[in-house]
């Protein structure tokens, strides 16, 4: 493992740490606004609470050091890992906020971990991509045209012609077109984060026009992303819009990358295989913790032979009853019959 590879790993890490307590700082100090105007009822105090703003300074430090991770490390590592910023969220509000993780989070939890830990064993550690001129090259490649042009299309086709008609009632038309968008942006950062690896080791990347250009296709993407993923959050639940979000701009990110920096070109099969086994794990996990956040889990659920050990659920007998069933039957007549027993079999015999 190269020493570049290593710092994106660090970074990637680092910036998944750092958002995901951004999240609960942020909501700490939300809760803190006792008698005064909340956030979602069109209030500001929050801007006068520290913990809120000390969310936001740990946000930007995450964006940050995931922004400079795609200069070291594939963009094939880097964006499967946002993931643990779930993880470390849901795990930190569960001690911080007291918001329950039941055991659907914990599996999930436990589910990412393990696909980060894949794909970190198999993901392409050799980065073919190492300046501003080779990266001009990759932008000019055949297969990248075909595919940021079919995005283009695509994102268009969604926006005027699906959307309309089908944005309100299906949560694959929005989040789509944030995916697609999503995976240019990816490769926008990672083309910035080289210029400033360039910048900071003396050379002039500020007269290259490649380094403009990739900053303000930038800025365009991310607004169409934050349109649409916000359009998409107002419709539908966050427990769906998540994982779906996750899953599509992960893909559409490493198909991306795939293409463009060609990270996968020097993989033998088993780091193939591992990958994509981690991504699945990786899926599966976050599915898990956001699709079943609110569903109640109770031992009765379980099958039979891990559920612990319970009380008769029959009610009790009653002493009469347990005395009465304990009695044996005898099982010929019994000799000593009463003087009504006895004319009643008189009576029978008369008959026959």
């Amino acid at each position: 493992m190269g020493a570049g590879f290593g710092a994106g790993l660090g970074l990637a890490l680092a910036s998944s740490a750092f958002i995901g307590g951004s999240f609960v700082l942020k909501k700490k100090g939300l809760l803190r606004l006792c008698g005064r105007a909340r956030a979602g009822q069109g209030g500001h105090a929050y801007l006068r609470e520290w913990l809120w703003w000390a969310g936001l300074l740990c946000m930007g430090i995450g964006e940050a050091a995931n922004f400079t991770a795609y200069a070291f490390a594939p963009a094939t590592l880097v964006t499967p890992l946002g993931a643990l910023s779930v993880l470390v969220s849901a795990v930190l509000s569960s001690i911080f906020l007291n918001e329950q993780l039941n055991v659907h989070g914990k599996i999930g939890c436990i589910l990412s971990i393990l696909g980060s830990t894949v794909m970190v064993i198999h993901a392409p550690q050799e980065e073919e991509v190492s300046s501003l001129e080779s990266m001009a090259e990759k932008l000019k490649d055949p297969g990248f045209i075909v595919f940021a042009v079919c995005v283009l299309v695509s994102s268009l086709l969604l926006i005027f012609v699906a959307g309309p008609r089908y944005g309100q009632s299906n949560v694959l038309v929005y989040v789509l077109v944030c995916s697609a968008i999503g995976s240019l942006s990816v490769s926008c950062v990672k083309g910035l984060g080289i210029a400033l690896k360039e910048l900071f080791s003396g050379k002039p990347v500020l007269k290259e026009p490649l380094g403009w250009v990739l900053l303000v296709c930038l800025v365009i993407c991310i607004s169409i992303q934050i349109n649409y993923l916000n359009k998409a959050l107002d419709i539908f639940s966050t427990s769906v819009v998540t994982p779906i979000y996750y899953v599509l701009f992960t893909t559409a990110v490493m198909t991306c990358s795939a293409i463009l920096f060609k990270e996968w070109q020097h993989l033998v099969l088993d780091n193939i295989i591992g990958s994509i086994s981690g991504f699945l794990t990786i899926v599966s996990g976050i599915f898990l913790l956001h699709a079943f956040r609110d569903l109640p889990f109770t031992p009765s659920l379980l099958p039979l032979f891990l559920q612990p050990a319970r009380a008769d659920p029959h009610p009790p007998w009653s002493t009469a009853d347990r005395h009465q069933c304990c009695q044996h039957q005898p099982l010929l007549p019994s000799e000593d019959k009463g003087p009504q027993s006895a004319q009643e079999e008189e009576e029978e015999e008369e008959e026959k």
